[in-house]
């Protein structure tokens, strides 16, 4: 039986959680996904492991109802922080994303976060589904089509100057809290630190917020890997990476505070 397969014999709901997150706190989390991992990237990082289904194309993978069901039998709100959408891959790959923020925000009362990939922000629906929500957070983990191909792994129809396009596109239109997500996995060259600060200085988020790798990534598609309930002892067969010390991290990220003055936030300075 392949990990599809044995996926689907397991009780599927959209909303799992709370997830505790160093950036927003006790995370309530939203999969407008589902069962299959599906994603536009298949990041050489990713917590779900090898992406299923590696695509571009939009689809309606939850319905909206289902979400909106399995929001209302959340009873202990009190806990929550905020509501995030991400899961199980891509969340603007899905074709109902405007009405699930509506309904979530309708239902749940905090503030609704949305974790994108950026790929998609050229899609002007996107951006459009997207000012639902009170915080964006799109990553930009690559500032060279070489690195994007390296890191990120993204479909062939998708290319670096086209997100760094949609990304200033979204930015001019949204009215919400954008902050820039960045994974960094090795040291940057002093050339590629100063491109990405070229491009934080034109673009000027509310933030900006660099990690690290903090879960093991598993090899075999599991649910648990939505949220963080992988750790390093499971079961489950993991991948640790090697990645840069929380105090090379946090002296990248003082290099980039100090050339933009943009708040930049990361876990060995949270």
């Amino acid at each position: 039986m392949d990990a599809t397969q044995s996926l689907s014999n397991q009780s599927f709901s959209a909303v799992y959680g709370p997830v505790k997150s160093w950036r927003y706190g006790k995370s309530l989390g939203i999969d407008p996904i589902g069962m299959v991992s599906t994603c536009s990237f298949n990041c050489v990082y990713c917590q779900l492991g090898n992406i299923q289904k590696h695509t571009h194309q939009r689809q309606i993978f939850v319905p909206t109802n289902q979400i909106l069901s399995d929001l209302q039998a959340i009873k202990n709100w009190e806990d929550i922080n905020v509501v995030t959408l991400s899961g199980s891959g891509e969340p603007t790959l899905a074709l109902n994303l405007a009405e699930i923020l509506t309904a979530v925000k309708t239902v749940a009362q905090k503030p609704v976060i949305v974790l994108t990939n950026s790929t998609l922000l050229g899609d002007d629906t996107v951006r459009s589904a997207l000012k639902w929500a009170d915080i964006v957070a799109v990553k930009l983990d690559a500032i060279s089509s070489k690195q994007l191909q390296r890191v990120n792994q993204p479909v062939a129809t998708i290319d670096l100057p086209n997100i760094l396009t949609g990304i200033e596109q979204f930015r001019q239109e949204y009215k919400g809290y954008l902050a820039i997500q960045t994974m960094v996995l090795s040291l940057w060259k002093p050339e590629i630190l100063q491109d990405y600060i070229q491009f934080i200085q034109h673009l000027l988020p509310d933030e900006i917020q660099l990690n690290t790798p903090s879960r093991p990534r598993v090899l075999v598609r599991q649910l648990d890997a939505r949220g963080n309930n992988i750790k390093p002892s499971s079961n489950y067969i993991c991948q640790q990476l090697r990645c840069v010390s929380h105090e090379q991290l946090s002296a990248i990220a003082q290099k980039i505070y100090n050339m933009t003055r943009i708040p930049v936030r990361c876990p060995a300075r949270t």
